[in-house]
């Protein structure tokens, strides 16, 4: 499947997403007439050129008004809607300025239809907001996995109307706060997350990791900021294709056992799948001096392993239990569905397990055997002529809709 992945090493701000957009290939005029199409609070000059950022070209967009801000959430709100543009950008743009009031509602204390914008309310910091949601859909990225790498917000202090702040601003790190981005201070003292690019990231991105997701890069673009740092300063995005199949993240517990009778496994086994397990295995095994004994292997959820790892030194008396380091594993999608069978004049039906990819195509149909054990024994006939008859009706059935 598609994928996006931003890596704001050198943060993000708004101009700097758009720039990126159209780096990669977002249409200028649909890009300019977005960011010019709210007038209410004064005309916005937008200028999109290509620059060098320490030998990377990149792209760098500067929006320039004599507007000062300081107007009402809801007027802002009331003047996107109205703007013109499709139904879908106007909803990314409204949703990421609800972020931004939901920030500076908590910060300040003040109710969201009360509340009053400075910076982040001025008609530049709008057309920014603008224009990166109609680069987003420009480039069709709303049916793409978005992912980015952790955000450098810098460090220091900045200064605004009221007056010199700790970076990120209290705004941007509510906005973070809120969101699933990871963010990391430094590398320089400047700010680098705005938070208008805080807002539009923690809309768009989807999963946030330490490192690059597994991707074959089609794509690259640069989005270039204003300021010259000691490091390019320029947001890069990738685009590529990842494996269709879904990224599900794991861990994997282990431990060795060699006095524990087969009674207590089989029940430790049914006590750590009621727990949350996603699949356990108990696994013989030949311990030191010859002793015979088992390897339990459990794969879990992150926020399971303790309770699992706290259940296994319970019931069996191990010392410990060791984490295995996984990054995560693949799997397919997986839903519960009922067909029919016909056996003898009669209907029965089953319930089957069918696994596609993200992108819907089909990848292995199963039957629930406790349901095809039940029609075997009513009927009298083998139970795996019933699962045969019964994946065989739900691969007839299904294949052509998935």
């Amino acid at each position: 499947m598609k994928a996006v992945v931003f890596d704001p090493v050198s943060g993000a701000s708004g101009d700097m997403i758009i720039g990126g957009l159209v780096d990669l290939g977002a249409r200028k005029d649909i890009v300019e007439n977005a960011m010019t199409c709210i007038t209410d609070f004064g005309e916005v000059e937008v200028d999109i050129t290509k620059t060098n950022r320490q030998g990377i070209d990149g792209t760098m967009v500067s929006v320039t008004s004599d507007d000062n801000g300081d107007r009402r959430y809801a007027d802002i709100v009331k003047a996107v809607e109205s703007c013109g543009l499709d139904d879908a950008i106007i909803r990314d743009a409204i949703a990421i300025y609800e972020k931004i009031a939901d920030a500076e509602s908590r910060i300040h204390g003040v109710p969201k239809n009360r509340l009053h914008f400075h910076e982040v309310g001025t008609a530049d910091a709008i057309a920014d907001v603008m224009g990166a949601c109609a680069a987003f859909h420009d480039l069709g990225f709303r049916e793409c996995a978005i992912h980015s790498t952790p955000v450098y917000v810098g460090s220091g202090f900045v200064d605004t109307k009221y007056g010199r702040l700790p970076v990120p601003a209290p705004a941007t790190l509510e906005i973070l706060r809120n969101s699933g981005l990871i963010f990391r201070g430094g590398p320089v003292e400047e700010e680098l997350l705005t938070p208008t690019g805080a807002a539009i990231l923690a809309h768009f991105v989807q999963k946030c990791s330490t490192f690059f997701p597994e991707i074959a890069v089609k794509k690259i673009g640069y989005g270039a900021g204003s300021k010259e740092l000691e490091m390019p300063n320029a947001l890069r995005i990738v685009v590529g294709e990842m494996d269709a199949l879904i990224h599900d993240s794991i861990e994997v517990l282990e431990t060795n056992v060699d006095d524990v009778t087969g009674e207590i496994l089989g029940n430790l086994l049914e006590e750590l799948m009621k727990l949350g397990a996603k699949d356990v295995a108990i696994i013989p095994a030949t311990m030191k001096k010859g002793r015979s004994g088992h390897i339990i292997q459990i794969i879990a959820k992150p926020a399971d392993v303790s309770v699992l790892a706290r259940k296994v030194i319970e019931e069996t008396g191990s010392l410990g239990v060791r984490i295995m380091p996984v990054r995560h594993r693949l799997i397919a999608k997986r839903k519960m569905a009922s067909v029919a069978i016909e056996i003898a004049g009669k209907k029965h039906k089953a319930d089957v397990k069918i696994a596609t990819d993200s992108n819907g195509k089909l990848m292995n149909i199963s039957a629930e055997f406790e349901d095809c054990k039940r029609i075997a024994n009513e009927n009298g006939i083998p139970v795996k002529e019933v699962i045969r008859r019964v994946e065989e009706v739900a691969w007839s059935r299904f294949k052509s809709t998935l």
